[in-house]
């Protein structure tokens, strides 16, 4: 009776110090952890296709005030083929891109995924992904830029449909047809007047364009240096020319403003959270982080591109977009197209030539 009595003792006091053991982790495990995630990682990887100028500063920024160490690929256009060409490999967490057609192209393909972040509110609902899985912060218009000393105001074409027009062959410089930029705006044009017409336009440009170059810069630089009268690019690359202390003398055309006319193309930048992202908290933390006010307008300042957040005021010689005529086609629209336009790009020729 007392053996049998001390053996239910014994089992006892092991129950209560199991249980006791059980409550202690329960409850230690987050004071020493804090909230913390068992699989947290100190890490983002962000993969952009902006300019590095524009973006790496920010990035900086974030890492010194969250203590996160951002890996960034710098990767220009190639960034979104190697999201997709990295298919259940996931590397990146967060996309940075130019192009809003590119964003709304990884969504359709099941690339990204939706995350309501803090401060969503402060953009228009036409600026946001259906599922949130990207938004945009920067608007920027296509525009001529001209030479002053070359060429009035007056003088100047103001259609879009005037690159095509022998008149101008040889006057003019634009960048390649594969670049983020230029697949949006012909995405638009495709919207406006259908691929016939379109693909007729692309071989009339391709034949009279003066130079056809891998990036704006280098379209803004050659106008402003007076080696041709104009140059297709985004209105930013305007404003950065006329911040140079030379070749300054820049002037600046918004396209397609006439009655009858389909107005200017205007494309914007965002970003993206990519699915399965390896550091997903973290991919959560920086979208947070970019919606606060000052990072929206660092985001936006860098480029010298135009806010899409209305309280965030705009740098001084910009226009804003309630300024001029803006092209009807939808940004969310242009995923749709995006691998067609690609598609037609290449078939004129326009897609990988530089001269």
């Amino acid at each position: 009776m007392f053996k049998k009595k001390k053996i239910t003792i014994m089992m006892l006091i092991a129950m209560l110090v199991v249980a006791f053991t059980a409550c202690s982790t329960d409850t230690t495990q987050p004071q020493d952890q804090g909230d913390v995630a068992p699989n947290e990682t100190k890490e983002l990887v962000v993969y952009s296709t902006r300019n590095e100028t524009f973006v790496q500063p920010l990035l900086d920024k974030f890492e010194s005030e969250t203590g996160i160490k951002v890996l960034a690929l710098h990767g220009g256009d190639a960034v979104i083929n190697k999201i997709k060409e990295e298919g259940r490999n996931v590397q990146a967490d967060i996309v940075i891109s130019n192009d809003i057609g590119a964003l709304e192209h990884l969504r359709l393909e099941g690339f990204l995924q939706g995350y309501e972040p803090n401060g969503i509110e402060a953009i228009e609902e036409r600026y946001i992904a259906e599922d949130m899985s990207w938004f945009a912060l920067s608007a920027r218009a296509r525009v001529f830029m001209y030479n002053k000393d070359l060429i009035t105001e007056e003088e100047m074409p103001k259609s879009i449909l005037d690159l095509a027009d022998e008149k101008w062959k040889g006057e003019f410089a634009i960048t390649r047809g594969g670049n983020g930029s230029m697949i949006a705006h012909i995405s638009a044009l495709r919207n406006e007047w259908g691929d016939d017409k379109t693909l007729e336009w692309l071989d009339g440009v391709k034949e009279n364009a003066g130079a056809i170059t891998q990036g704006h810069g280098d379209v803004r630089r050659a106008v402003g240096a007076g080696e041709f009268k104009f140059g297709l690019v985004n209105n930013y690359y305007y404003h950065q020319q006329l911040r140079e202390p030379n070749d300054n003398n820049v002037g600046v055309i918004y396209l397609d403003q006439a009655e009858n006319e389909m107005g200017t193309v205007v494309n914007a930048a965002g970003v993206g959270f990519v699915k399965g992202a390896p550091n997903e908290l973290n991919g959560q933390r920086f979208l947070d982080w970019i919606l606060q006010p000052e990072n929206q307008r660092e985001f936006s300042y860098a480029s010298l591109e135009v806010p899409i957040n209305p309280a965030i005021e705009a740098v001084g010689e910009a226009a804003k977009i309630s300024d001029f005529k803006v092209q009807s086609m939808p940004l969310r629209e242009l995923g749709k197209v995006w691998a067609d336009t690609r598609n037609l790009i290449e078939r004129s020729g326009l897609d990988l030539e530089i001269r």
